[in-house]
């Protein structure tokens, strides 16, 4: 867990990293709906495109987004073996015993690992390429306009900006709680099933106890700096729309709207 880095900042000097937050989560967003669109391997393939060029603009190797992925693997694998084993659409592929491979099944499979790759690759550039400040500022921008309705923009953000951040913190302190209860003469590899669920239950009480009194710790930490969401604050750190911002969100969208037309047309 300590090669993870989802939520997990990293300090590089990439065009992506210098782009407006606001930029990068609003695509963010457009990325996930274009995904979602039935494009075909086509479609996929250029959205496939557009993550490979973002990664190269990043300079974040794929080592570390494939380490990201690592935590997804298991669910990857058992929506891939659902849906081979009870998804019956298309024609017969091949035959497993009593079980039927369809054609249609392998189509829809690929599409889920691919969505979920494309998804799991673009979030983990955001949280890679953005500082948790600048997010919060970001987000907070992009909700302004809904503080004329009573939204509570800044309460909203900040909340997402320290989940993002203790991801990381949460993440060190279940390898520390598993080290300690290896320790223990816990097995989380081998044993019935019902003693893994043991083992993991005992994993998943102290880590809950850990993230309450973490909160806590938090909580009291900015109520004895007089934190107040509702107090009007400057900021040294500003956010800044840049050429380069429109020139990304221009191609951006030329990507994500050609992927969507390309759905209607399929």
């Amino acid at each position: 867990m300590d090669s993870m880095i989802i939520g997990r900042y990293l300090p590089l000097n990439s065009f992506i990293h210098k782009r407006d937050p606001r930029l990068k989560i609003g695509l963010l967003l457009l990325f996930l709906i274009a995904v979602f669109f039935d494009a075909g391997f086509i479609g996929y393939g250029i959205l496939s495109a557009y993550v490979i060029l973002c990664l190269l603009l990043s300079k974040i190797s794929f080592k570390d987004v494939m380490k990201a992925m690592k935590p997804m693997i298991f669910m990857m694998a058992f929506l891939a073996l659902f849906n081979l084993l009870f998804l019956q659409t298309g024609s017969v592929v091949c035959t497993l015993g009593p079980v039927k491979i369809y054609s249609g099944a392998l189509k829809q499979t690929a599409y889920i690992l691919i969505r979920l790759i494309l998804i799991i690759s673009m979030t983990t550039l955001l949280t890679a390429c953005t500082k948790p400040l600048d997010l919060t500022l970001g987000l907070e921008k992009l909700f302004g306009p809904l503080k004329k309705v009573g939204f509570p923009t800044h309460e909203i953000a900040m909340m997402i900006s320290i989940a993002l951040r203790f991801i990381p913190t949460l993440l060190e302190e279940t390898q520390r709680i598993m080290k300690a209860q290896a320790s223990r003469g816990v097995d989380f590899q081998e044993g019935t099933f019902k003693e893994k669920v043991s083992a993991i239950v005992s994993l998943i009480i102290p880590l809950f106890i850990s993230a309450f009194m973490r909160a806590d710790d938090l909580a009291n930490a900015m109520e004895s700096r007089n934190y107040n969401p509702e107090a009007t604050r400057t900021r040294y750190h500003q956010v800044k729309w840049d050429l380069g911002d429109t020139l990304s969100l221009i191609f951006s969208l030329i990507v994500v709207t050609g992927v969507v037309v390309l759905s209607f047309i399929l």
